[in-house]
């Protein structure tokens, strides 16, 4: 009730005017029939940076408010979206994309091949998320034509095209990102902050224009989320796992499918080294590859799956599960104690003390796994995996903490981690020698150098097509790779599904495999949703 109590307080700002409802409009607004052409949806939270694609809005699900170069559909297929038709040169260097002559910014100005070489130019300048590091230059070759040189071939740069929003050139300023205006199905009309954002259909959208004239993003937390939804007020409510049993009148789970995924980064050095900033690097434990295997075969993902996420997810095998660039070969049979037993004895760990903890030699089985102490799931993830891990001899000591507790840790001890993209150039992050250190890439600093050569000849492949059978060889090529079977650099736990309480009546289409949840993935089809009673 005190949850739902906030939310009313919260809601009674919808408004754009600077009125306030009494408490009986209130409840007449809750009360009445909701307008077919709005919507009211609650999620868990906001982009901290605003709403400008070049520092990255728009990286994990649709930009809403910009228009792309490119797009997926629904089987993530590369579809047309502000270009006309694309050109690659034989050489794989010069990308050559024709831009949409019709279409117009939600200020009435034209979008032409200025904006898009101002929105990439600027992307490089701000030193964002978007990949620009091997693009040499872009240039508008006429109002509606522009070109991309690139350093030299990259696979995965049409996914750049894909997930960078185009801004306009002559509306750009400091407060951008609090203002946006682009060319996407919506505009925004009011941004309260830790509250809520109020967008409607941008009439200037060239495609078909959405169902949805109106949306309100309530910005709740779970259990405010979970009461406005019983309460009849939020037409879509994201939910935890934990809350996924509890019925609401009036309302359907949907839980859909992802490559959002937890997984433990393992330290693959031994320790002694230091990073620039003086931060320790490796750990004695966990570089010994049976402490890394065993762990993957004893580990009972499906009782993770079961257990923390009430049987909404997939067991995961690498970051990468179940898309186009995936090797299915990865999977292996887990919850295998004994198996797990086998491995370590034979790589000399032995419990010879008889206090239940492994050693070898005058070293302990045993390590810290850090978490975030904010995200349930990581801490379920986290107390689970320990427990599995007990009868092997092995001794998990838990540690939660924020991001700056864990960034000075993460590359010494193993963390639980979440990733999850439509882009395959995420492995190459993960995975590569040259992103060791960098960030929260390859914390591990795993290295291995058939591993590296597969992922430049993936990244430097002309197509993403010609790219697929190098991603997946880095996983394993059957005598080595990234993955369990190779050299169990991480151990993935599980794919977690976005669960959903959605309206009876809303059909928010076919929605495809979610990515990461910082963002708002269900929105990537939004254009399609609509009333169906």
């Amino acid at each position: 009730m005190v949850a739902l109590v906030a939310f009313i307080s919260i809601f009674t700002l919808a408004g754009c005017n600077s009125s306030r409802p009494d408490s009986a409009d209130v409840g007449r607004s809750v009360a009445s029939e909701v307008k077919k052409d709005e919507l009211v949806l609650a999620f868990g939270s906001e982009p901290e940076t605003g709403f400008d694609p070049t520092t990255g809005w728009g990286r994990y699900g649709s930009p809403l408010f910009q228009s792309t170069l490119l797009k997926r559909d629904d089987k993530l297929n590369i579809r047309n979206d502000l270009a006309t038709n694309y050109e690659v040169s034989p050489d794989g260097n010069v990308w050559t994309v024709k831009v949409r002559d019709d279409v117009k910014f939600s200020d009435g100005q034209p979008l032409t091949a200025a904006d898009v070489v101002f929105t990439f130019e600027t992307a490089a300048g701000n030193g964002s998320v978007v990949d620009l590091n091997r693009v040499r230059k872009v240039e508008a070759l006429d109002d509606y034509t522009v070109r991309f040189t690139l350093q030299e071939p990259q696979s995965t740069f049409v996914n750049t095209l894909i997930g960078t929003g185009i801004i306009p050139k002559h509306a750009y300023g400091k407060d951008y990102a609090e203002h946006p205006i682009g060319s996407g199905p919506y505009q925004l009309v009011q941004w309260d902050k830790g509250q809520q954002l109020i967008v409607q259909a941008n009439p200037q959208y060239y495609d078909r224009q959405p169902y949805f004239k109106k949306i309100t993003f309530l910005f709740l937390s779970e259990d405010a989320s979970f009461a406005a939804a019983q309460a009849g007020i939020v037409d879509l409510a994201y939910i935890p796992a934990a809350f996924s049993h509890q019925k609401v009148t009036g309302m359907r789970i949907e839980s859909l499918k992802t490559v959002d995924n937890r997984g433990i980064v393992f330290p693959y050095v031994k320790s002694g080294g230091v990073t620039k900033d003086g931060l320790p690097i490796g750990n004695d434990v966990t570089a010994d590859p049976a402490i890394r295997h065993a762990i993957n075969i004893a580990v009972d993902r499906h009782a993770l799956v079961d257990g923390v996420l009430e049987g909404h997810g997939t067991p995961a095998y690498t970051s990468v599960d179940g898309l186009p660039w995936w090797n299915p070969e990865t999977v292996i049979e887990d919850g295998n104690l004994e198996g797990a037993k086998r491995l370590l004895d034979e790589a000399g760990w032995i419990d010879t003390d008889g206090d239940g903890v492994r050693e070898k030699g005058a070293l302990k089985a045993e390590f810290t796994l850090y978490y975030l102490a904010s995200d349930s799931i990581r801490q379920s993830l986290a107390i689970s995996v320990a427990d599995m891990m007990k009868p092997l001899g092995l001794n998990v000591k838990l540690a939660g903490g924020s991001w700056d507790i864990i960034s000075k840790s993460m590359y010494s001890n193993p963390v639980i981690m979440g990733w999850g993209s439509h882009d395959p150039h995420e492995m190459y992050n993960l995975y590569s020698s040259e992103t060791a250190g960098i960030d929260y890439y390859n914390t591990g600093y795993y290295s291995n150098k058939t591993v590296d050569g597969y992922l430049e000849q993936a990244l430097h492949a002309k197509t993403e097509e010609e790219a697929i059978e190098f991603w997946k060889k880095a996983q394993w090529d059957e005598t080595t790779g990234l993955s369990v079977k190779g050299d169990a650099a991480w151990a993935w736990l599980v794919n977690i599904n976005h669960l959903y309480l959605v309206k009876d009546g809303l059909d928010i289409g076919d929605q495809r495999i979610h990515v990461h949840g910082h963002g708002w993935p269900a929105t990537d089809n939004i254009v399609d949703w609509k009333w169906t009673k």
